[in-house]
């Protein structure tokens, strides 16, 4: 490795532009014998670096420097145990940081350094080793890629458990090792597999793998063996106004939010009281099935697409003809799933659904502006009738370590339907600030009320408020 390319990585470090953890992953992606140039580019291509006239400029500096010699000391030499991980957060700056102890135990699950020695039987034990300790850890997300080192996010840092990149070989191996010869097959051929892993009772799993530049990559969701109520969620406040919503026996509610802001948690909390205070038919449609529910008060039928339906919106259109009072739908993604759930929001059924959006009134938009222009004055009708509210929520890391849960709700009155006939979305939320009464809320008056409740930091909250005059109010 030139001394130019251990120049930038230690000016990078130096200069609190990249981690320790960063330049070796890059070094595990494009080898040792590469050049700066190719390096550089490596580590903007990532997306870890984003200030490219910076990094250029100490790219500059590296050559000059090289030039007499190498720097004080080998940000690549082994046994320096600087940076470990890299943590993110909505809107935060990325922070360094060591090794969790979580993270180590984890780590002790299966040992990296010995893959090729293990046969597919003690992998696949291994395997269910290591996620069942990092389900016991508290983790939500274990991540095996090509070319980076294992990691894990808890509480949305992410932690490296071992100090090995995985090659191509051994994160195929351990991605397919618990796939059966179909599962394998299907992965192999479309490059892209979902599915739900289960290796027992309470020990699930919902799994992603891919194949990305450098070879294939799993990511695995920890599904929690127990559902949790509402309240325990962080809806203490807001309990009355979710109740009201799921009480009703028709209507459309919508559970929105980010990647990775608990929509899914939120969604089998709903179903779980609905299954312990109704006596009805609750059919869920899920890609693939998280939470299993099993039957209490009300009879749950869960469909996975794939195994169960070609998708959701056919799923959707046998769901009306199998007799169900409640219907869920684990993701809203296309016209034809949005209009049959509107439909059947309007026939006597009440339907949820989640979507990938930040607030209400982006839900809205997002539902209305799928149909054409020739359908919207009667499909903003429909939606104006049946809509019975909005969750829009997210997770933000909290002074204590943990996640805390920051909702908006928008819950249908005259008003607000009134503003959706007529396409007035920008009005929606001075009417939802007027709305404290019926159960509504704002984000951003949410969040500032976490932060004067010391649950936030002032630098969480102000990167999660827009509206200028409450950042301003927050000091700290």
């Amino acid at each position: 490795m030139t001394d130019d390319l251990r120049w930038l990585a230690y000016l990078g470090i130096e200069q609190k532009l990249l981690t320790r953890a960063q330049c070796l992953q890059a070094r595990a992606v494009v080898g040792t014998t590469v050049d700066l140039m190719a390096f550089a580019q490596e580590l903007i291509d990532s997306g870890v670096v984003t200030e490219v006239e910076r990094l250029e400029e100490l790219a500059g500096a590296a050559i000059a420097k090289a030039a007499e010699g190498p720097p004080p000391s080998d940000p690549f030499a082994e046994g320096d145990d600087e940076e470990e991980f890299v943590q993110t957060g909505p809107g935060a700056a990325a922070a360094v940081g060591r090794k969790t102890t979580a993270a180590t135990e984890i780590g002790r699950a299966l040992d990296f350094r010995r893959l090729r020695e293990l046969d597919d039987h003690a992998l696949a034990e291994g395997m269910r080793n290591l996620l069942r300790a990092t389900s016991a850890s508290g983790a939500s997300d274990l991540h095996l890629s090509t070319g980076a080192r294992p990691f894990i996010r808890k509480a949305r840092a992410l932690s490296y458990i071992a100090e090995e990149a995985l090659t191509a070989d051994d994160a195929l191996r351990l991605n397919t090792v618990l796939l059966s010869d179909g599962q394998r097959r299907i992965f192999l051929e479309r490059k892209d597999y979902d599915y739900a892993l289960a290796l027992s009772g309470e020990d699930r799993y919902r799994v992603n793998l891919m194949f990305h530049k450098n070879g294939s990559a799993g990511a695995y969701r920890m599904v929690p063996a127990e559902t949790r109520s509402l309240e325990a969620l962080g809806f203490a406040k807001n309990l009355e106004t979710l109740k009201k919503m799921l009480s009703y026996h028709n209507g459309l509610i919508l559970i929105t939010g980010p990647v990775g802001s608990g929509k899914t948690t939120t969604l089998a909390s709903m179903v779980a009281y609905l299954n312990e205070t109704r006596s009805d038919h609750i059919i869920t449609v899920e890609d693939p099935i998280e939470v299993v529910q099993p039957a209490k008060g009300c009879n749950v039928t869960q469909r996975e697409v794939g195994p169960h339906t070609r998708s959701f919106a056919s799923a959707l259109k046998g769901a009306l003809r199998e007799d169900p009072d409640v219907i869920v739908i684990g993701e809203l993604r296309d016209l034809e799933t949005i209009e049959m759930a509107i439909s059947a929001s309007e026939t006597g059924h009440l339907v949820i659904g989640t979507m990938h959006t930040s607030d209400a009134a982006t839900t809205l938009n997002r539902l209305l502006d799928v149909f054409p222009p020739s359908q919207q004055t009667q499909i903003r009708a429909s939606v104006a009738e049946s809509l019975r509210g909005i969750v829009c929520q997210r997770l933000l890391p909290g002074r204590d370590g943990h996640l805390v849960l920051a909702c908006e709700i928008l819950v249908s009155n005259t008003a607000i339907q009134n503003l959706i006939r007529e396409g007035k979305s920008a009005g929606l939320k001075n009417t939802m600030e007027t709305g404290v009464k019926e159960g509504m809320c704002l984000m951003d008056n949410v969040v500032f009320g976490l932060w004067q409740e010391g649950r936030l930091s002032a630098e969480t909250a102000r990167a999660n408020i827009p509206n200028r005059v409450l950042r301003q109010r927050i000091t700290g």
